[in-house]
């Protein structure tokens, strides 16, 4: 995504705010391991992954002047932040919800979250329900504007023969009722009708949650992200690139894109 950003333009600042992100892809700007390490902390308290990573980013918290005083940019700079995959971290701590909340109060930054699922879990209708509820939860208690990815495409189209329903159902988030009697077919998920019933009831009854599909080899779909993202945090009504196309209207709808994009 700093590829394709960079290759239309826009300055990008990548941020990794992983303490366990020891093999980084990339080179960032900013990195949490300059300020806190997993290891250490798992060295030095005796604990295990998951609850180190939760002191780290209560740390990070009680330390957000190390970060604030880092980031700076020209207008319409892209910062793009790496974050860790706990799901606990989105769903019932409130760490990330601080951390972010005082970025956006302190240095106007716009926000826009990118969740990204493992698109493998369409496969199974427990797993879809429980990435649906983790997604919906994620969005209230973030707070931000929000964008659900289905990720590894490529993995899914070598898989697509087992998929119950077309893949609109899933992106769409449709009548999520007929995933109740997919559930009925396995013994162990029929004795939960009830509790899946009232989660699909909650999903629905919010009307939040819908997916993109992304592949990373794509060029097309990565654009089509970057759409999305613009949209969803407002860059798209106020940046030089957005007046420079024919109208407001049409660079909100996202057309008229002609990158040339290498991504070697």
């Amino acid at each position: 995504m700093s590829k394709l950003l960079e290759s239309v333009g826009r300055k990008v600042v990548l941020i990794n705010l992983d303490p366990a992100n020891d093999c980084v892809s990339y080179k960032p700007t900013i990195d949490i391991r300059n300020l806190i390490v997993l290891e250490d902390v798992m060295d030095q308290y005796s604990l295990g992954p998951n609850g180190a990573l939760v002191y780290c980013m209560e740390y990070l918290e009680k330390n957000i002047d190390w970060l604030l005083d880092q980031i700076k940019g020209e207008n319409s700079t892209n910062f793009i932040f790496d974050l860790p995959g706990q799901v606990e971290l989105y769903s019932h701590h409130d760490s990330i919800h601080k951390i972010f909340y005082k970025l956006a109060n302190t240095v106007q930054i716009q926000f826009c979250v990118v969740h990204l699922i493992d698109s493998h879990h369409c496969s199974d209708a427990g797993k879809f329900i429980a990435a649906l509820i983790l997604s919906l939860n994620a969005m209230l208690k973030i707070a931000l504007p929000h964008i659900n990815l289905l990720t590894k495409v490529d993995l899914l189209k070598k898989h697509v023969d087992k998929l119950e329903f077309n893949i609109d159902f899933y992106t769409e988030v449709l009548d999520l009722n007929y995933l109740l009697d997919s559930l009925d077919r396995d013994k162990f998920t029929k004795k939960y009708k009830k509790l899946n019933s009232a989660l699909i009831s909650i999903i629905e009854d919010y009307s939040l949650v819908s997916f993109q599909l992304v592949d990373i080899f794509e060029k097309r779909s990565l654009i089509n992200v970057k759409n999305l993202v613009d949209k969803a945090n407002g860059y798209v009504f106020k940046s030089d690139e957005g007046r420079h196309i024919n109208s407001m209207l049409a660079c909100a709808m996202g057309v008229n894109d002609k990158y040339d994009i290498d991504f070697e």
